[in-house]
């Protein structure tokens, strides 16, 4: 699997590859410049796009540094089944002509690409890394919970500022095309962000005598990414199929039998290639030389990720730890213990 090359060369990253069917008119095209380049030679930005990219140089550096961890989330969630997640390094969008068709995959790119920014910027802000923002300035004084009152403390995540800027940010082109792809993108868009916004946690910090916990400090917490990232997978399951109403403003369902998409669903708007075989046209990569297991009966099956191709068996040494013993105080010592596996992988097409 390919990762983006990580620094300041992708400080646009997290936003405009999402904001254009072209896939010659991308964000990732600046990933060839380097870390020099100006906002006004990246190709594919509207006018809102580049002004916000001059007026916060450091927001899109924290844009950026972010696209590894959303793009290793969306490999993680799709590990075991025929498209995952991967990226061409050589293509200015990274997925290749993926993005033009408005699949369920797509709906989910944009989705975790969506949460990843408001991800990235709400963390640089608790971490004093940009210069408009730092902790949620809303959490002063009181509240209260379901265990009691407490006193608003430490540093709460603001994730309301993070989803304003995310939302002026990567949704600025969709928000000048306003067609039926334009309208995906922006609800997909939205279920990223508000993804991020329901995994937020109440962190407490106890005071008292002897831990009485008679006074608390309490912060709001992002939580970990990963929950986001299962959310959004889920979502990806029961993704619905739509089509623009009369009005041109909004969704209904393409099928008689579907249910009428709700703010958190992911919707789409045509089906999916097969992702079996290698097809440009398509931006499929195909299954060939994938890792499949021979007991699986489930997508990771040799028999489901090979498309009924068929499977190479070959013997492979791997590196284990082995008898493993605790040694006070307080320490885990192991060997290192060579292990021949049979590995499985997918046949090309013949």
């Amino acid at each position: 699997m390919n990762f983006l090359p990580s620094g300041i060369c992708f400080f646009l990253s997290a936003a405009t590859c999402w904001l254009t069917a072209k896939v010659d008119a991308s964000w990732w095209y600046m990933g060839t410049l380097g870390s020099q380049v100006m906002c006004d030679n990246i190709p594919g930005l509207v006018n809102k796009q580049r002004q916000l990219c001059r007026q916060h140089p450091k927001v899109m550096q924290a844009i950026g540094a972010g696209m590894k961890e959303w793009i290793s989330e969306c490999q993680h969630q799709f590990r075991n089944h025929r498209w995952n997640c991967n990226t061409t390094a050589r293509d200015h969008n990274l997925f290749g002509r993926l993005l033009l068709r408005g699949s369920r995959e797509v709906a989910f790119v944009y989705a975790i690409s969506s949460a990843g920014v408001v991800y990235t910027l709400a963390r640089a802000c608790s971490q004093g890394d940009l210069d408009n923002c730092s902790c949620d300035p809303t959490k002063k004084g009181s509240s209260r919970d379901s265990k009691g009152s407490f006193d608003w403390g430490g540093c709460s995540d603001h994730v309301e500022h993070a989803i304003h800027f995310s939302q002026i940010f990567v949704d600025a082109k969709e928000r000048k095309e306003r067609d039926a792809r334009a309208l995906m993108n922006l609800h997909n868009n939205r279920a990223g962000r508000k993804a991020v916004k329901r995994f937020m946690t109440l962190q407490c910090k106890c005071h008292g005598v002897s831990g009485s916990c008679s006074v608390r400090t309490c912060w709001q917490a992002m939580a970990d990414f990963r929950r986001t990232g299962d959310h959004l997978r889920r979502r990806y399951n029961g993704a619905v199929q739509v089509a623009v109403n009369q009005y041109g403003t909004g969704f209904t369902a393409a099928h008689t039998h579907f249910k009428r998409p709700s703010k958190n669903d992911l919707v789409y708007l045509e089906d999916s290639p097969d992702y079996c075989i290698r097809d440009p046209q398509s931006g499929s990569m195909g299954t060939a030389g994938r890792l499949c297991s021979r007991a699986s009966r489930g997508s990771d099956g040799c028999e489901v990720m090979c498309c009924g191709r068929g499977y190479d068996t070959a013997r492979v040494s791997r590196t284990t730890k082995c008898e493993c013993k605790f040694h006070w105080c307080c320490a885990v010592r192991c060997r290192d213990c060579q292990q021949l596996v049979d590995e499985f992988t997918c046949k090309s097409q013949t």
